[in-house]
């Protein structure tokens, strides 16, 4: 992924230049953008527009001109999106007992009802993001949110624990398409790094803010079925809008979809997912051992083959890179800290001091509201994104440790000093991780860039939610059991700070 030298560029320019002039009066002017004709990092010499210039529909698809960049109303819309998104991802933080009531869900299987949506997203999130920039960010991000939208509201009708993980499932598949794509339609539609930290500071504050307004939503509505049905709606209403608003690009590399890799992949997160929760009920029984080790071998059998995959899901070269390292430990840390211990919290917090879900919801929205408001304002400091980061981790770990004993104490207002640091630790790492995520790829792999970094923000996500449950859940205290997984998260977040501090780019 690196780019082309002064040379290639000269090579380039000095055999497309006379058709290049003799072909300027004829075309209209402003059609590519000033940054089409730049060189691009990590491809050979192309023969016309920058592959980014390439909006709107294919030729010989009947259109003659390609869709204008609407980038306010692409930020606007995408915006949108993903906070819908990401309220569907956080509704059962206060419907979990009613759904699990309803399904009739042992305490063992409840790590699946949170699960489904974070492990789908994290198997399909590096396949999505290269089919994004390889088929068209455009179609892709709509296919998404189509999908979305069927998939919740087909959510809302399940009557088991199964047809409900699948469906969650389902909807974390969609949701990759809609969010690998998102960040490359931002750059696309703003090319310049001022626009760019405007852009991705925004998208990153309404990645917040649909955490903030999911649990408010599930809570208002009568019962958990209502809000899933509400959520595919305005998904719907969403996909319907884009179609007008969106312009097509994409950075197509030719080939085929990596297959092997996004099987392979998905299924040792499965692996992994189910070790992990059935390791509650014992962590030297046969079948979590077998579990590991099979989540194990698929992930060398991936490494294999994306190296002899042509079009991989990732480029394995990018390992290199600390940009792109300290990006990806930013996403897996962030998952494993904070959303998983804010996954569960609600329906501890419901369970042990009798709150209703509208309380809690209020009560959360103490913490996604602060992170919706910090996140905003993330543009406006001058500490680069990996001090924000490593900032944000800090101020997690600070504020689980506060809410050690909250739990214990019956007080809900005990929890409140630890909400807001962790919250305000949250609002600067959702502000900093998207700028991070495509700063740490060429320009025309961003939507890979966003989809690596997203995936394992969700692997952390799986893979700490079941850790935080069974932590929880471990020697029948729930007291006792949320204390240790909180001194767990604050560790992990700790990790998360000091990794991403290490890898300092070398000067």
């Amino acid at each position: 992924m690196t780019g082309l030298d002064s040379a290639a560029v000269g090579e380039a320019r000095e055999a497309h230049g006379a058709r290049e002039v003799a072909r300027g009066a004829r075309e209209a002017p402003g059609a590519g953008g000033a940054h089409d004709s730049k060189p691009i990092p990590g491809g050979g010499p192309h023969p016309g527009p920058h592959p980014e210039a390439r909006s709107g529909p294919r030729p010989g698809s009947g259109s003659s001109a390609p869709s204008p960049v609407r980038p306010r109303a692409t930020l606007a819309l995408v915006s949108a999106a993903t906070a819908v998104t990401l309220m569907n991802y956080t509704a059962p933080m206060v419907t979990l007992p009613q759904t699990a009531a309803a399904l009739h869900t042992p305490l063992s299987g409840q790590a699946w009802l949170l699960n489904g949506t974070p492990l789908g997203l994290a198997a399909l999130l590096l396949v999505a993001g290269s089919l994004a920039d390889d088929y068209g960010r455009r179609r892709i991000f709509l296919a998404g949110t189509l999908a979305l939208g069927l998939t919740t509201a087909l959510g809302a009708l399940t009557t088991s624990t199964w047809q409900f993980t699948l469906a969650r499932i389902a909807q974390g598949a969609a949701s990759a398409a809609l969010l690998a794509s998102a960040l490359g339609l931002i750059v696309h539609a703003f090319p310049t790094p001022r626009g760019r930290l405007h852009a991705t500071g925004v998208w990153g504050a309404f990645v917040s803010g649909g955490i903030a307004a999911g649990p408010l939503v599930a809570a208002a509505l009568p019962n958990w079925r209502t809000g899933y049905g509400v959520l595919g709606a305005l998904a719907l209403l969403l996909a319907g809008l884009g179609t007008r608003t969106l312009a097509e690009s994409r950075a197509p590399r030719g080939g085929r979809p990596d297959i092997p890799g996004a099987l392979t992949f998905g299924l040792a997160l499965v692996a992994l997912v189910a070790a992990l929760t059935l390791g509650r009920d014992g962590w030297l029984r046969a079948p979590v051992a077998l579990l590991l080790a099979a989540a194990v071998a698929l992930i060398a059998v991936f490494v294999a083959v994306e190296r002899r995959s042509g079009t991989p899901m990732i480029d394995l070269g990018l390992l290199r890179h600390r940009r792109f390292l300290a990006s990806s430990a930013g996403g897996l840390f962030t998952g494993l800290a904070v959303i998983a211990v804010f996954s569960y919290l609600p329906s501890v917090v419901q369970r042990t001091m009798h709150l209703s879900p509208p309380a809690t919801a209020g009560l959360l929205l103490l913490w996604s509201g602060l992170s919706f408001g910090v996140a905003l304002q993330v543009k406006r400091l001058t500490i680069p994104p990996r001090g924000q980061l490593a900032l944000g981790f800090a101020l997690h770990a600070v504020g689980a440790l506060t809410m050690l004993g909250a739990i214990g104490s019956g007080s809900w207002t005990r929890l409140l000093p630890g909400l807001i640091i962790s919250g305000v630790g949250s609002g600067l790492l959702n502000g900093a991780l998207p700028l991070l995520a495509v700063e740490s790829v060429p320009r025309e792999r961003a939507a890979m860039g966003s989809g690596a970094q997203q995936t394992l923000r969700y692997i952390g996500s799986s893979v700490g939610v079941a850790l935080t449950i069974a932590l929880a859940t471990s020697g029948g205290h729930l007291a006792h059991g949320t204390n240790l997984a909180l001194l767990v998260s604050a560790g992990l977040a700790v990790t998360g700070a000091i990794g991403v501090l290490v890898l300092r780019d070398r000067k």
